[in-house]
């Protein structure tokens, strides 16, 4: 039993610091206005880099969806295994990526493999955006100015180790990215916006809290997470089943209202104030694409709940 333990440990020692190989996108920032503008509205809204990657002082601006210095570090992100933090993304050449090349970070965003090659914990799910989007994002992170700030150190305990080691790996894109996906009001659109640039699933399904796999119906909710004063955040149910979900009987200018307010609840993890920035194009796309998906029967309770 003891020499099996102790291979255990040894094989999670190795694999936790495994190195990965993945291919370099042939990504090439540029300076063209609209490709910058375009990058600009997916960092600051629609893919809502700036819920994670802010500083403890800019918390308040990056909460209200303002514009903050990208440079990380925040808040830990704890669960059972540890805690993490979100990098500084600026361009200084010694805390952030100013020495990254282009296809360092394109191949961070799609492939989930750091420039040392290890594996990136799999909080951000860009992996199947279009070639145009990936572009227009590193091309935007270029003309961030740098902000020296050290990003504290990630810490996980055995168990983290263990899950990074046995459970966690980079995720490829699940086929070839588009090289373009038109903006319109359609459902298809939305189900970009959803699926591969909001990540509206990533809270609003079920998932595991140790390895993040899902394990519930999409867009059904459910995950819960403990917050302040014994009190229980509970995702909605999105899905357009007439009993539960959240939002059947909404009219799209109640949804759209609702996205105009920012943040209602100062407990949700909700990215509201980035939310608050997409427009009305991508609006009626996701208000298309949450009524044509599979209806399913799961009421979730109020979204704040009081814990027992």
């Amino acid at each position: 039993m003891i020499i099996v333990l102790v291979i255990t440990f040894a094989s999670g020692v190795v694999l936790y610091n495994k190195e990965y190989e993945a291919p370099y996108p042939d990504i090439h920032a540029s300076t063209d206005s609209a490709v910058i503008a375009r990058g600009k509205h997916l960092v600051y809204g629609t893919a809502h880099c700036t819920e994670c990657h802010f500083q403890h002082k800019d918390s308040i601006m990056a909460m209200n969806g303002e514009e903050i210095p990208l440079s990380g570090g925040g808040f830990p992100f704890i669960f059972p295994g540890g805690k993490f933090y979100s990098a500084n993304i600026s361009s200084d050449p010694e805390t952030g990526i100013g020495k990254f090349t282009d296809q360092e970070i394109a191949r961070t965003l799609r492939y989930g493999v750091k420039r040392n090659g290890k594996v990136l914990i799999p909080a951000m799910e860009f992996q199947n955006i279009s070639e145009e989007d990936l572009l227009a994002i590193v091309s935007f992170l270029r003309t961030l100015p740098p902000v020296h700030f050290k990003v504290p150190e990630n810490e996980f305990n055995l168990l983290g180790k263990g899950i990074l080691a046995f459970l966690i790996r980079p995720v490829p894109p699940r086929a070839t990215p588009p090289a373009k996906v038109i903006a319109e009001p359609t459902a298809e659109y939305g189900r970009y916006i959803a699926t591969e640039l909001s990540n509206c699933k990533g809270c609003h399904t079920e998932r595991d809290r140790n390895t993040g796999d899902y394990i519930g119906e999409e867009l059904a909710g459910g995950p819960v997470e403990v917050v302040e004063d014994n009190q229980i955040l509970v995702a909605p149910n999105l899905t357009p089943d007439e009993k539960t979900g959240h939002i059947y009987n909404w009219t799209f200018e109640q949804f759209k209202s609702r996205f105009s307010q920012g943040k209602l609840i100062r407990q949700t993890i909700m990215p509201w104030g980035q939310f608050k920035q997409l427009d009305d194009i991508e609006l009626m796309a996701l208000w298309k694409y949450l009524h044509s998906v599979k209806p399913v029967v799961k009421d979730n309770g109020p979204v704040l709940q009081q814990g027992e």
